[in-house]
This record gives structure tokens, sequence and C-alpha cells, in this order.
């Protein structure tokens, strides 16, 4: 009997053993199945104020910069300023040889004389000319002179008549090659048309400029007016379309560090500028002149900076993390792999092949609306421990928050992180749990 009792609590043991086995291989299965909470970080949704910036880059430069090209050629005799130098309105900038030009307006000078004493000579025959076709009328009329003799006093007279008028034109070609030949000779002194200061010196005493009515001329130095300085920064064309001339904006210039330089937008070019054309590369951007309101330091011409130009702003509204809003196709039924195959098709059809045929390209376009319409700006709630998909319809953005215009209230905690599990593996009432990971 103890051999049979014995025997029988050993079957109990194997076969309690062999189900406790299978138990726990049926409660891991089990658990293998069930859905894993996705890691997610939250913050909640606040009031704020949002300011929405452009920012730009480009070089710091003077409002007001003369060109200095001499309207004559010449050896430069006299240039009494140099590179840095503090100038006032009217000072002497440089001094070309004027020797040829005097000498030029010597010979029209004379050209003046000459053309005087032909003129009074041309006018004594024209006198003497007058006389005898009086004479000759009278006699003409008393039939003492031929028909022919009457004639050729009244030639005489008339050509005597137009070589003095002629030479009354000679003497105002003259006097005006006279007062071009002063202007070139006063123009061998240059001076300075605003006050500021030298910012570009390319020429040296003794060297020969060319004019500017000969290509291009030589610009022999720069003024500039260092009081009043502007940053000319390129922005690109999908925001300069925000950018309006007095928007604010905030200028920080690379060799003063941290500090921010106040300034106001003044002008905004009409035309882009286009760089990389044909490429991948290419870039089309617009000129924004921003004017530096601060002027307790002095800043040199060409300083690199960076502009960040206030476009918009709105007060006491509802924000959100900008990396909790995303985009999403408006059938909530499609898996997150599926969305985002979606999203690439849409991406993929606008940058299609625009040579279709027209019923063709009809079609594509109203499926690409179809489309659009489908796709919405959504966030995700944290509810107890599962993610709310909500619609939200959006506002303006700074560097951090998104304006929340509908869909959000304040308080509401928002799932903000991480990237991947919003943009991909989040989906309404999916399991979330807080990663502990990036709590730390």
């Amino acid at each position: 009997m103890a051999k049979k009792r014995r025997s029988r609590r050993k079957r109990y043991i194997i076969f309690g053993s062999i189900g406790l086995l299978v138990l726990w291989i049926i409660v891991s299965i089990i658990l293998s199945k069930r859905e894993k909470p996705i890691p997610v970080t939250t913050e909640k949704a606040v009031r704020k104020t949002i300011l929405q910036t452009v920012s730009a880059t480009g070089k710091v430069q003077p409002e007001t910069e003369v060109k200095i090209s001499p309207e004559v050629a010449g050896e430069i005799t006299d240039l009494p300023v140099e590179d840095g130098m503090s100038i006032k309105k009217g000072a002497l900038l440089l001094r070309i040889k004027p020797d040829s030009y005097k000498a030029l307006v010597e010979a029209q000078e004379a050209a003046i004389s000459s053309a005087k004493a032909t003129n009074l000579q041309q006018k004594a025959t024209m006198m003497k000319t007058e006389q005898d076709i009086k004479r000759a009328d009278d006699m003409f009329a008393k039939k003492t002179i031929s028909v022919q003799e009457y004639n050729a006093a009244q030639a005489a007279y008339d050509v005597a008549k137009n070589t003095y008028e002629s030479s009354l034109h000679e003497i105002e070609r003259a006097q005006a090659g006279s007062s071009q030949a002063r202007d070139q000779l006063s123009k061998t002194t240059i001076y300075s048309p605003i006050d500021g200061t030298v910012t570009i010196l390319n020429s040296k005493l003794g060297e020969r400029v060319v004019a500017t009515n000969q290509f291009a001329g030589t610009e022999v130095m720069r003024v500039a007016d260092l009081g009043h300085m502007e940053a000319r920064v390129d922005v690109n064309e999908n925001d300069v379309v925000n950018v309006k001339v007095g928007d604010k904006a905030s200028v920080k210039i690379d060799a003063y560090g941290d500090r921010k330089f106040h300034g106001t937008v003044y002008q905004i070019a009409n035309t882009g500028t286009t760089t990389g054309a044909g490429t991948q590369e290419e870039v089309t951007n617009f000129q924004v002149k921003v004017r530096i309101d601060d002027h307790d330091v002095t800043l040199k011409p060409g300083l690199s900076c960076t502009a960040d130009i206030e476009t918009n702003m709105v007060k006491d509204v509802v924000a959100v993390p900008m990396q909790a809003v995303t985009i999403r196709t408006g059938d909530s039924n499609l898996s997150p792999e599926e969305i985002e195959k979606k999203k690439q098709k849409i991406a993929a059809r606008d940058k299609g092949d625009n040579s279709a045929e027209l019923s063709n390209e009809r079609q594509e376009k109203a499926t690409r609306k179809e489309d659009r319409e489908k796709l919405a700006k959504i966030v995700f709630l944290k509810k107890g421990s599962k993610a709310q998909l909500v619609k939200v319809t959006t506002g303006i953005a700074d560097d951090t928050y998104m304006e929340i215009k509908s869909g959000i209230q304040p308080g509401d905690e928002v799932i903000s992180g991480s990237y991947g599990a919003i943009s991909r593996k989040l989906k309404d009432g999916a399991k979330v749990a807080y990663d502990k990971e990036a709590t730390k």
C-alpha cells in the first residue's frame, strides 16, 4: 500500500508540473499578444503670447555710401585723404593733373576770339552789299543797269547776309566748346558730396585714372555715413510674403557676441535673386533692408549679421509645443504605416510630371484636392493610459510653440514626444505610458 501511495504521489507531482508548465506557456502567449504601451512625454497646453519671426542672414552696410569715380581721366596730383578718415561735405578728396584741360580751355577761348573777328568781317561785307543792293534798286528803276547786273547785286547781298548769320553760330559753337572745356577743368578737382568716412581707398598719389565716360571708370574711393547703418539680409521667397515695411527686427552682429541691436524694415526688394539656377540647390532670395536704430557704437561695413524680423504676434492664445502637432489623413482606420505611405504618395504626386494629357491632368488635380482635404492637423492628448486623437486648427508659430485656434483647451495634457511616436506609432485609442528614460 505504501508503495502504491508513493507511486500515485509521484504521478500527481509529474502531472501537476506539466499542467503548471502548460499554464505558464499559455499565459505567456496571451501576455505577449497584448498591446504594449507606447512610451511618451507630455506637456500642458498653455496660454501665452506667440511672436512669429523670419530669420535671415546678411551684411551690415551704410545707408548712404557714395562711390567716387572721376569724370575726367588723368594723373592724381593731390590725394589728401586716408582710409578711415572722417571728412566734411565739401572737403577736397583728390585733384587730377589739369594741364591738358587748361590748354583746352585756352584753345576754346581763342576759337571764340577768332569767331568774333570773322563775324565782324562778315558784318562789314554784309553792310557793303546792303548798300550795293540799295543803289542797284535805284539804278534799275531808272533803267541804267541791266537785269543781270541787278540780280548779281541781289545775290551778293544774300550770300553776305547768310555768311554773317553763319558766323554768329560759329561764335555760339565756340562758346559751347569753351563751357565744356571749363566744366572738364572743374572736374579735375573732386570734393566730398556728404559728411562721412572714407571706407575704401583704391588709388594712390601719382596713379592715372580712367574717366566714367570711358567704360566703367576708376573707383578711387568710397565715402559713407557710418552714423546710419543698415542690415541687408536675404529673405527666402517663402518667407518674404510675410515681411512688411515697418516690421521690427532684432539684429545680431557676429562681432558683438550676444548683443542684439534694434532695427526696422524700411525697404523690400521687388525682384528676387536666384542662385544655383537649374540645379537642386536653386534658391531665390529677396534683399530686405533693416535700418539699425542703435547708434551708441560705430559699426563697420561688411560685418556679418542675422536679423530676426517680427512679422506677426498674437497675445493670450492657446499654445502647444510645435512637435506635438502632426499631419494625418482623415481616415482613422488606416494604420500608421499606411498613413505614412499615403503622405508619401501625395508628396510624390505633387512633384509629378506635368507632361500628362489634359484629361489625365484634370483627374490628377481632382485626386490631389481630395487627398489634401483628407489630410488634417492633429494633436494627441493623454487620457489616462490611452491616446486621444484631436483635430486642431493652427495659427502662427514661433521657434518652440504653435498657436491652436480650436480643438485644445488650456491645461489639456498634450503628447509632445517622441517624434517617432507622434508622427508614426500613435493612433486614436493607443495605449501609452510615460517614458521613464526621457523624464530622468
